[in-house]
């Protein structure tokens, strides 16, 4: 069960630890790991960064922690599993004579590395072969990895606009590499093992990959590339969290927290909760200016459709830094969304100027050109950033929506194949293909990808209206129903088009009472907002023309809600004023009798 507690803050140790990752990791080839450290080492307030506190991480003295701000709502954490391992468990120190073997080959080790950061990863690992520590079996490993995946790439794309080409490109080496790295004298060092999770990744053996990207966090918990490879691995929320309790340090402390958030966005199902922790991690004990963690808040932002606020937090991050690239597709979708369209074009010109080709920019340049409509155009873009990077799944995802824009059904389908070839956790790859195939009157197929979207982002109400309209066409009206009633749970609470929908198919399937409740419900909402009678004028003559042919039904609401049509400028103004004139007679006739019976029973009363 979740518990409240603390909110672990930066310390000094902490301040170490990542200053020694930037070096960690870029002696060992894992660039983007450093730049992470980097930044968020930049991140931390000056005086911190001058700390230097004895203070130990789990241990018989406990971690300095600081009380939550006071503006901030209360977050909870699950509790560590009692058999997690934990990160103090193990000794992490290099051993004197690993320390005396690196020394040694010192020079070997320079020779690599500076062949894989040339990309020459074929001569890097030949330069390295001979090598004994640790850090050169590791580096001599990795660098077979980064050959094997780029000859992978590059015999793949041999085969583009072929039939026999798959739908990624396949890699023969990996369970030999993994063999080898099993092989080690020194497997149980942490980053060996990171290297043996990221092979299991690729190799799909899910839950080996789990096991050893946990163990090397817990011999090295600031290998921010081992905590991706964890966070790739996840496929849902709930079973990130039933996960948070086995990491190797508790769910307070803040690399649990950016874990948390960044799979989730990944996963497209971030929370209050979430943007909590990120104004958290951006408070004055922790990591008040960083730009990274700012644009994970962004991020949590836009996945909850608040896109004013995203906006306005992308243009803090740029204002800071404008030539920071990381996600500025993201903040191009925004401005897509807005139509903010002055914005889009500046933006477009100045990142095109700055570096053309990174796919975030292509994509960027991508989305300029579809707000003008100009579909060939953004295509080329989008193309020329799934081949600047394979795996860059929004291109290929808004590839597909500007096929769809040109109704090419077939390119779409194509385009969101490869999204979901790419990551099949994403909703929207599945919810295009739905789209494409409905364009298509392929409704069977349609609802089938639907509800693959639906499995992955079960409170979209987009995507369950999307299932109902698939229903609708196929005849099915009662799963229609549900899926539009689904939908109506988790809309705006002022949501009318739904209501009116569901009235609709009651209707056809001659439940009036029913279709009756929700065109009160659509009357009732516009009533509140004081919308103009001609949006509701059609609802309220369906309701009074049921209760002017029901027995006992209600014709003083029918009246009223006559009137009102007929004295406004809507279409239905004459067909409420000639039903009015019959209403208005029925409840005369309805009113003489119970007059009558009045005259009657007074009479009596007055013979007694």
């Amino acid at each position: 069960m979740a518990a409240t507690a603390t909110v672990m803050t930066v310390d000094g140790e902490m301040v170490d630890n990542l200053r020694k990752a930037i070096n960690d990791c870029a002696d060992r080839g894992l660039q983007h790991a450093s730049k992470w450290a980097a930044e968020l080492l930049a991140a931390v307030s000056p005086t911190k960064r001058r700390a230097r506190q004895d203070l130990s991480f789990v241990s018989s003295t406990s971690a300095r922690t600081g009380p939550p701000a006071a503006s901030l709502p209360p977050v909870s954490f699950p509790p560590p599993h009692p058999h997690a391992p934990l990160a103090s468990a193990v000794d992490a120190r290099v051993p004197p004579e690993e320390l005396a073997l690196e020394c040694d080959e010192e020079d070997v080790l320079s020779a690599g590395m500076a062949n894989f950061r040339c990309r020459e990863f074929a001569r890097a690992a030949h330069t390295l072969s001979a090598c004994g520590s640790t850090r050169g079996r590791f580096l001599w490993l990795y660098s077979q990895y980064l050959a094997s995946e780029k000859t992978a790439l590059r015999d793949w794309n041999k085969l583009d606009m072929d039939r026999s080409q798959p739908a990624v490109p396949v890699n023969p080496n990996l369970l030999t590499l993994y063999e080898t790295a099993t092989s080690l004298k020194n497997a149980t060092d942490p980053w060996i093992l990171f290297l043996r999770g990221l092979l299991l990744y690729r190799l799909n053996r899910r839950e080996e990959a789990i096991e050893c990207s946990l163990l090397s966090l817990q011999r090295y918990l600031w290998n921010w590339s081992a905590w991706d490879i964890l966070s790739n691995l996840i496929n849902d929320g709930e079973e990130l969290f039933s996960l948070l309790p086995l990491l190797p340090i508790p769910s307070t402390h803040p690399l649990v927290h950016l874990f948390q958030i960044r799979t989730l966005n990944a996963l497209h199902q971030p929370s209050d909760n979430e943007l909590g922790l990120c104004d958290r991690l951006l408070g004055p004990d922790n990591f008040p200016r960083s730009l990274w963690i700012m644009s994970l808040r962004a991020n949590v932002l836009y996945h909850l459709h608040d896109f004013p606020a995203a906006e306005q937090q992308f243009e803090k991050i740029l204002k800071i830094d404008p030539c920071r690239i990381d996600d500025i597709d993201v903040y191009s979708n925004i401005l897509y969304v807005t139509e903010n369209r002055l914005t889009l074009s500046k933006l477009a010109h100045d990142f095109l100027t700055l570096d053309k080709d990174r796919p975030e920019v292509c994509c960027l340049v991508g989305n300029h050109y579809s707000l003008r409509a100009e579909h060939e155009k953004a295509i080329r873009y989008f193309k020329r950033a799934t081949q600047l990077d394979r795996t860059y799944l929004s291109a290929w995802t808004l590839m597909g929506h500007e096929y769809v824009e040109m109704k090419n059904s077939h390119a779409a389908i194509e385009a969101y194949r490869r999204a979901v070839d790419v990551n099949r956790k994403d909703y929207r790859a599945w919810y295009g293909l739905g789209q494409a195939y409905e364009l298509l009157n392929m409704h069977q197929y349609a609802l089938h990808y639907y509800q693959h979207a639906t499995a992955l982002r079960p409170y979209d109400v987009r995507l369950w209206q999307a299932q109902g309209a698939s229903y609708q066409e196929m005849g099915r009206l009662r799963e229609a129903i549900e899926c539009l009633k689904r939908a109506l749970l988790g809309a705006d609470a002022n949501e009318v088009a739904i209501a009116l929908k569901l009235a609709g198919l009651h209707t056809d399937l001659d439940e009036t009472s029913d279709a009756v409740a929700y065109h009160r419900r659509v009357i009732d909402i516009s009533c509140a907002m004081l919308k103009p009678v001609a949006e509701w004028a059609r609802s309220a003559m369906y309701v009074a023309q049921y209760h002017y042919v029901l027995d006992g039904g209600d014709l003083e609401l029918a009246r009223d809600l006559l009137e009102k049509v007929a004295g406004s400028n809507s279409e239905d103004a004459d067909s409420a004023a000639d039903l009015l004139k019959k209403v208005k007679g029925a409840i005369t006739r309805k009113e003489g009798p119970e007059a009558e019976g009045v005259k009657e029973e007074s009479s009596v009363d007055i013979e007694r």
